[in-house]
């Protein structure tokens, strides 16, 4: 089964004086057999908290582990960009913001449920359109 994987997550599994830093590479390291989908939104995200938060040459590293990695990128469509604009307004109260939003919007696109993250609180509130709710790790 695929697994979308978002920002702070990924960020927590680079970054070792992150708080989720042990909790995420552990998760990370028992997917077997799960599809890892990283969203190039995310990947801009995590590029910009490595150089803000570490420097320049985390980012070099980052790219360098992505592009010789089996996680499958993927990129939004335009369809993607009207549900993100959807889930925004429909979430306004709780500020979704367009990073969790898009990350929905592709789930939807992929028939995802799971998705790897370490701030779940957006994730279990919003209810996508393919399933009851996201099956949230770890």
């Amino acid at each position: 089964m695929d697994v979308l994987i978002d920002s702070g997550f990924l960020y927590a599994t680079l970054d070792k004086s992150d708080k989720h830093h042990p909790k995420a590479t552990e998760a990370l390291s028992s997917l077997s057999n799960e599809m890892i989908v990283l969203p190039t939104i995310v990947l801009v995200e995590v590029s910009y908290l490595l150089g803000a938060r570490i420097g320049h040459n985390a980012i070099q590293t980052f790219v360098d582990q992505v592009k010789d990695s089996p996680l499958e990128l993927v990129c939004l469509e335009r369809l993607d960009l009207v549900r993100v604009h959807e889930l925004l307004q429909q979430y306004a109260s709780i500020e979704l913001d367009f990073v969790d939003a898009s990350i929905t919007a592709l789930a939807e696109r992929l028939n995802i449920r799971q998705i790897l993250t370490v701030d779940a609180r957006d994730f279990h509130i919003i209810r996508p359109r393919h399933c009851d709710y996201f099956d949230i790790f770890p």
